[in-house]
Formats: structure tokens, sequence, C-alpha cells
């Protein structure tokens, strides 16, 4: 069995990808997809940075995707559940 090598990233690159994390649009999965690095990666350096500096930056941005996660699927279950009729009940 192979032991897989376990990526090390320079801090430089890290706060880079925080920071692009931060101010970005997109979310942390698709930053993440784009810089080659695992999403929980990006999720655990944006979660520590919050706790490190207490920046509410990070923690709104965290709370937004949390958000988004519910939201699509609080969608992906009503477009999945059966129409509703519109007949008058009698």
């Amino acid at each position: 069995m192979t032991k897989k090598k376990l990526n090390t990233y320079t801090s430089e690159f890290k706060e880079s990808a925080i920071k692009l994390a931060l101010d970005s649009d997109e979310t942390i999965p698709q930053i993440a997809k784009n810089l080659g690095v695992n999403p929980n990666t990006l999720y655990t350096w944006v979660h520590n940075a919050s706790k490190s500096k207490g920046n509410n930056r990070v923690a709104k941005k965290e709370n937004q995707d949390d958000e988004i996660k519910h939201l699509k699927k609080q969608v992906h279950r009503l477009t999945q559940e059966p129409r509703l009729s519109h007949k008058k009940l009698a």
C-alpha cells in the first residue's frame, strides 16, 4: 500500500487563499478547486484565521456559505415534492 504525500503550502499561499475566499463572490469549494486545494483544507484555513484574529469577515463568509448550503438543500427538497393541486376542495 502506498502512502499519500501530504501537500505543504507556504504561509503566503495560505494567506492569499484566505483573502481570496473572503473577498470573492465565489464559494469556498469553487476557490479551492481553482487553487488545487482540498475544499476542507481551505475551510480549515479560513476557520483558523477567524479564531486567531477574531476576524468578523471570516465569520460572515462562513455563515454565508452555511446559509447557501442550507438554501440549496431546501430548494432541492422543495423541487422534489409533488405539486399540490390547485383544485377547490368542496
